[in-house]
């Protein structure tokens, strides 16, 4: 694959991320506003959404990191968006069942906890299909060599 080749793939791999970056975000400040709450009311901060706000860092952070050229290469990175998945799934199954069958009656609080968890569904989505893809891209771009000597590249 030519430069061209890598360049239609860097692009079409950053503008998922540019997805994942804005998603991660939009769930750090959907669960923040709960943490502000009760951090200003000086009540009990609950694991569950900071949990959230965690796994919404990191997929925030790693969002970033894979706007660099030549990371997506590394075969680890299937691997994390796996991980990433797996953490989003999480927190799906834990404020869906808190939230998915709440009726807000005009709350506002609760609706916007059960807007979130459909964000969070999209992003272990989102991650599933990107460790899918990038497993994909990491398998037709590995080092291959020879099957009698395995010394020369093919």
């Amino acid at each position: 694959m030519g430069f061209f080749g890598f360049a239609i793939s860097y692009m079409a791999f950053s503008a998922i991320h540019l997805v994942q970056f804005a998603l991660a975000l939009t769930v750090c400040g959907l669960y923040g506003v709960d943490l502000h709450r009760a951090h200003q009311a000086h009540a009990y901060t609950d694991g569950r959404w900071v949990y959230a706000e965690v796994v919404g860092g990191l997929s925030a952070l790693t969002a970033l990191v894979y706007f660099i050229p030549f990371v997506l290469r590394i075969w680890l990175v299937w691997v994390w968006d796996l991980i990433l998945f797996v953490l989003w799934i999480a927190l799906f199954g834990v404020f869906g069942k808190m939230y998915i069958h709440e009726n807000p009656e005009g709350d506002s609080g609760i609706q916007r906890m059960k807007n979130a968890v459909w964000v969070d569904l999209v992003c272990a989505l989102l991650w599933l299909i990107l460790a899918v893809a990038s497993f994909g891209y990491w398998w037709g771009h590995r080092e291959r060599h020879t099957r009698f000597t395995g010394r020369a590249r093919v």
